[in-house]
């Protein structure tokens, strides 16, 4: 899958969701091992749950793979493994510890956030 759609896929699925605070980094220059981090906030354990159980439906339902899902039993945080691309869901108290930022900032990936249902509304209607 293109990496754009993938990104888009993911980032799509946490608004679905509500997840807060959506950062996406072009990690092609730090890591071989995947060209995207996204990391994102859930308010509670059964929020960042969702919200990776819905990232990983949707990339299958795209055609994409996700080779693993870690950090579920306690959901302070948890990583989608989808091959390209690697999501970081975390509670704020969690991501405001490990700074995640700091580490794969260094290339923002400019990408339309907003709720899903009105960008889609939006692409049915042209």
């Amino acid at each position: 899958m293109d990496i754009r759609k993938l990104q888009r896929v993911i980032v799509d699925a946490l608004e679905d969701v509500k997840a807060q605070d959506i950062k996406v980094y072009n990690t092609r220059a730090q890591s071989d091992l995947f060209d995207r981090v996204v990391i994102a906030s859930g308010t509670s354990n059964r929020q960042t749950k969702a919200l990776a159980w819905r990232v990983a439906q949707q990339v299958k339902a795209a055609g994409g793979e996700i080779l693993a899902v870690e950090g579920e039993a306690t959901g302070e945080w948890v990583l989608v493994d989808a091959g390209d691309a690697v999501v970081h869901i975390m509670q704020p108290a969690i991501r405001s510890y490990y700074r995640l930022e700091e580490i794969w900032g260094d290339k923002p990936v400019r990408m339309k956030l907003g709720t899903t249902a009105s960008r889609r509304a939006k692409e049915d209607d042209a």
